[in-house]
Formats: structure tokens, sequence, C-alpha cells
């Protein structure tokens, strides 16, 4: 390892030299000339854990930068971190239970659930400026409708394990789907970074009704048992 990736990798952020200046100044000029449409779509940071779908006792804090494709198709992209200097670690679509149900038995069952996560008050919005009472009544909106949603999700980069690059195939990934299953301390630290509180969500979320779940979601918690 030379002594730039070193550098790059004890700060967490991958193997490879620092940007160029010329680098920089064609990024700063490409933002001001080009259109980035795909992007400009994306209207929602949701943060959760997921767990890997062959191991789950393995799990990872995810930044969800999502937008709608359509009324019943959501797609997302997946961040380490809330920061400008995140890496994208996968990605996640959403559909709802119509278009899961007209899939095959062997599709549905690499698609996961949403209703913990929600009841559970693990996933959040995260917000710094909206007052935190008005929030709180969108971000609830917002968790009616992601609760009744499939989620199918892949990382390609396992940064958990430490790895400095995607390395390795795509990994399918997983919802928690009951107490027990995740270590909350972990939410707890989240939360502290967020200013969010998971047990007071848990709470406001409980007359949120839970749909049935279909018997092929989920599927990684009944073959791993």
């Amino acid at each position: 390892m030379s002594g730039k990736d070193a550098d790059a990798a004890a700060q967490g952020k991958g193997l490879g030299d620092l940007l160029p200046k010329e680098s920089t100044v064609l990024s700063t000029g490409a933002a001001l000339t080009q259109d980035f449409k795909p992007v400009k779509n994306i209207c929602a940071h949701l943060n959760a854990f997921h767990a890997y779908a062959d191991d789950p006792k393995r799990f990872v804090e995810t930044n969800h930068y999502c937008g709608h494709l359509n009324d019943e198709v959501r797609q997302c992209v997946l961040y380490d971190s809330p920061d400008s200097d995140a890496r994208i670690i996968g990605i996640e679509y959403m559909i709802t239970p119509r278009l899961y149900e007209s899939l095959p038995s062997d599709e549905r069952r690499l698609w996961h659930s949403h209703v913990y996560e929600v009841k559970s008050g693990m996933l959040v919005m995260p917000n710094r400026i909206v007052p935190q009472a008005v929030w709180e009544l969108a971000e609830k909106r917002e968790m009616e409708n992601i609760i009744t949603l499939y989620g199918k999700v892949y990382h390609l980069w396992q940064t958990d394990r430490g790895d400095k690059l995607p390395l390795g195939e795509p990994k399918l990934m997983t919802s928690f789907t009951a107490d027990g299953q995740l270590d909350f301390a972990k939410v707890e630290e989240r939360d502290k970074r967020f200013q969010t509180d998971y047990k007071e969500k848990r709470e406001g979320r409980k007359n949120i009704p839970s749909p049935t779940i279909h018997e092929d979601a989920d599927s990684a918690w009944r073959t791993t048992k």
C-alpha cells in the first residue's frame, strides 16, 4: 500500500490518491454547466440498518437517498454516511404490494418488508432545519407510506469488514423483523449523531396500521434459523 493509499485508508475513505486540483475544478465547472436530473429527483434521506441475508448477525447502518420513479416504485442510492465524501455502498428498490404480489415466488423471496423498521423507530428521516414538531408530522406521514412497501437491496461495498474498495459479488441484504435481532445500542449511537430518538418514534408510531406481510417476504430470517 502506498503512502497516499495508507493515508486514505486511515481516513476510512478507501484506497486511491486524493483528488488533484484539476479534478476539483472540473467538478465545480460540471456542477455549473451540466444537468444532473436523475440526482435532482432524490427527495428523501432515510437512515436505517440492513442485515446480510446470508448472515443476519452482520448489519450495516445505511443512509438512503431516495426518489420516486413513479407512484409504485422508489429507488434509493445507499451511502455509508451523510457526509460529502460518503461512499456509495448499494442500491435499494421499493415497490407497492400490488407489484410485489405480481412477482414470481422465487423473486418475492429476495424482497423484505418495512413493518418492523417503521414500528420499532429504527427508520428515521434525519432533519436539522425544519422545526421538530412539524417534521415529526411529515415523517410520520412518510412512514405510513413506507410501512406498506417491499424493498430489494444489494450492497456492493462491505465497509463493515473494513474493505477499502467494493470487493466481490453484490450481497443481498434484508431488514430486521423483530426485537432481539439487532443490538439497539447501535441505534442509540445513531440517534446521538442525528439528534433522533427511536424510543420516542416507536411510541409515536404505535397507531400506524401494520399491514399483513406476504409469506414470501423476509425469507432470510426463515432460512437462517
